[in-house]
């Protein structure tokens, strides 16, 4: 007999500044939270202000964040990042949930979506193929963290 998870009340809005401090749990907890990245409140606006979207999955009555989807628009195509639902709240279809509502958003803005995922992190890639996502497997990614002139 399998263990039936209850479900939970969620509400999927924007991100506010006091939203922070929340996210930065949920992106230690999901091994999201790298500081070399430089994902700090400052660049979060600024992408926001450049047309990219940061949805947050908050706990309907306590006001947790439990979830977070951040879209960023490099004038060419929509980037999916920072996305994760809290260990103690996954295995719930929230996560399901909440890229629906951001690929509602994408749709709506008529562009291609991208996302980058951890070859080992089988269970996202299950969800993203079962959205529709399909991997590059002839190439790999390749950056330059902190260029500096």
């Amino acid at each position: 007999m399998t263990k039936k998870i209850p479900k939970i009340s969620t509400l999927i809005r924007e991100y506010r500044p006091e939203d922070y401090a929340s996210l930065l749990v949920l992106w230690e907890q999901t091994d999201m939270a790298h500081p070399e990245r430089g994902d700090d409140a400052e660049v979060i606006e600024r992408c926001n202000v450049h047309g990219g979207r940061l949805l947050v999955m908050e706990k309907t009555g306590s006001g947790e964040i439990i979830g977070s989807s951040w879209m960023t628009w490099d004038g060419r195509r929509i980037h999916l990042h920072h996305f994760g639902i809290l260990p103690a709240y996954q295995g719930r279809g929230l996560g399901t949930e909440l890229a629906k509502k951001s690929l509602e958003w994408i749709r709506q803005m008529g562009q291609q979506v991208k996302l980058e995922v951890h070859e080992e992190n089988h269970t996202a890639k299950h969800l993203y193929e079962k959205l529709g996502f399909f991997a590059f497997r002839d190439y790999d990614i390749y950056m330059i963290r902190n260029l500096k002139p």
